[in-house]
């Protein structure tokens, strides 16, 4: 089992949560291509929407990937992404990051570049790390 966190809007990553999936690099498939079944994923919001929108830098949604494999899925008419089922625990609530930055190994050697860290399309986390991020967004996951 590993640990992910995706980077999403806030706007994606709910979208991904109320569809049961995660998508990953604009739909790419190298994003995905490493998440196993049994893995969790918790996406990491830097605004509301893509690249637009209220700032968020806030843990949005987190759940266990269910899928053997990625998939292609059928979005829009030239846009076929890979994506991965997950059972996401809807009863997470968001989590902001700053309050965590000297606590999570991937932020509290950064100092004031902390956001530096939070971009592409996604990080592996420890499993520390995770439970902090869990616990802070209401949620115990059995890891």
């Amino acid at each position: 089992m590993a640990f992910w966190m995706g980077v999403a809007s806030a706007e994606h990553a709910r979208g991904g949560r109320d569809g049961g999936f995660a998508q990953l690099g604009h739909g790419k498939h190298i994003a995905v291509k490493s998440l196993r079944k049994g893995d969790w994923i918790v996406y990491y919001s830097p605004r509301e929407g893509m690249g637009e929108g209220e700032t968020v830098q806030a843990f949005t949604t987190i759940g266990q990937v269910t899928s053997d494999a990625p998939y292609r899925a059928e979005q829009a008419m030239d846009f076929n992404p890979y994506r991965v089922d997950v059972d996401y625990l809807t009863d997470a609530k968001a989590a902001p990051i700053k309050p965590l930055l000297d606590r999570l190994r991937l932020t509290r050697d950064q100092g004031v570049h902390w956001g530096m860290v939070m971009r592409g399309p996604k990080r592996r986390l420890n499993e520390e790390d995770m439970r902090l991020i869990a616990e802070a967004m209401g949620v115990l996951a059995e890891f």
